[in-house]
């Protein structure tokens, strides 16, 4: 039975809900006040717990303008070993930045990857050490109310949209749906590649958005195959796929994407599942070898996500290199809504000299 059916708990979310409301309160009056800098920032976060692909469209951000600006990605690095505020390099690994600022620094080697859980000092670091910073996307910092950044882009999973969700521990939000209303640019992610325009309409009408508010869709696009170790590997041959018997290694919030996916593409699938951001040790280790050295087919893979494989790399060893794999994310709009998405983005950095709100 899934949480919110508890209805012991709800007591409990009156709780919670008076405490986030209180907090909120005191920066909406300015009892407590944010801080602004004189750089577009830009947040992506949710008010949900869970998996809403931030990372995927965060990336799409950067892609949009890691080649007319100077892009820092700020991140507060979750599950990290290390405190304080790092930068990436060539030493960094998950244990010291994080799996998904590591998975940003690997696949954009031309921008600047920050952690901190301080985000205000984060961010004064950075202007210090990287004074010809133009944007800074942050990652998850929607509840970080200390910074008040340019753009704020709220995330929601189609699945599970927060309009109908409850305040934790009885549902899984962060804090009241009221404060979706401090977001610019709200995202429906996730979303079946063929909605329809009856259903996007019954969801923007139920959303309730401001007037100044942005409203899109979103859905994910799996690619085909890429080996984690590329000087051992080619590109999996899709036309194999059908022959090929698969164990799929997930380490997300919510992997039934995935999985839809994979077992429509590969003649079979096994899933073994683990704890979003999950610390990979020997032992899981060795439980997959395990596994797919069970597998009988001759064409046979172990097949992961982008940012399992980040950590997964680090300790898989070399006996199994040539057989695995990850499969890449991008980001779709639908309703042809892209290029003004990217406008939007673009716009808002090319004309904030200073960390003036869109609204």
């Amino acid at each position: 039975m899934a949480r919110k059916k508890y209805i012991l708990l709800y007591p409990l979310s009156l709780i919670y809900g008076f405490i986030t409301w209180f907090r909120n309160f005191l920066y909406n009056t300015e009892i407590l006040s944010g801080k602004e800098f004189k750089i577009p920032v830009i947040c992506l976060g949710n008010i949900t717990v869970g998996g809403t692909g931030k990372t995927p469209h965060c990336e799409y951000i950067i892609n949009i303008l890691k080649d007319r600006f100077k892009v820092v990605f700020l991140s507060r690095g979750y599950k990290r070993r290390t405190k304080g505020f790092i930068l990436a390099g060539p030493l960094s690994g998950t244990d010291d930045i994080g799996d998904e600022p590591m998975q940003i620094y690997l696949k954009f080697p031309g921008i600047t990857v920050a952690v901190d859980t301080n985000r205000v000092r984060a961010i004064e670091y950075i202007l210090n050490e990287k004074p010809d910073t133009e944007v800074i996307i942050l990652d998850d910092g929607f509840q970080h109310r200390r910074l008040v950044p340019g753009l704020s882009v709220l995330l929601t999973d189609y699945n599970r949209l927060m309009i109908h969700d409850h305040l934790l521990p009885f549902g899984e939000l962060r804090e009241s749906i009221k404060n979706m209303y401090r977001a610019d640019i709200i995202l429906v992610t996730k979303c079946p590649p063929d909605l329809s325009p009856i259903q996007r309409r019954i969801i923007v009408k139920d959303m309730k958005k401001a007037p100044y508010q942005n409203l899109y869709f979103t859905t994910f696009a799996y690619g085909s195959p890429v080996p984690v170790f590329s000087d051992i590997l080619k590109i999996f041959p899709d036309e194999e796929a059908g022959q090929t018997e698969v164990i799929l290694v997930t380490g997300i919030a919510n992997p039934d994407p995935l999985v839809d996916y994979a077992e429509k593409k590969f003649r079979e699938i096994h899933h073994l599942r683990f704890p979003d951001h999950h610390r990979y040790v020997e032992n899981d280790v060795f439980r997959i070898l395990d596994a797919y050295n069970s597998l009988k087919a001759d064409r046979k893979i172990i097949l992961t996500t982008e940012k399992d494989a980040v950590r997964l790399r680090e300790i898989v060893p070399a006996n199994v290199k040539s057989s695995f794999y990850y499969i890449p994310v991008t980001i779709q709009f639908l309703n042809d809504d892209s290029e003004e998405f990217n406008n939007l983005i673009t716009d808002y950095v090319r004309k904030n000299k200073r960390n003036n709100r869109l609204s």
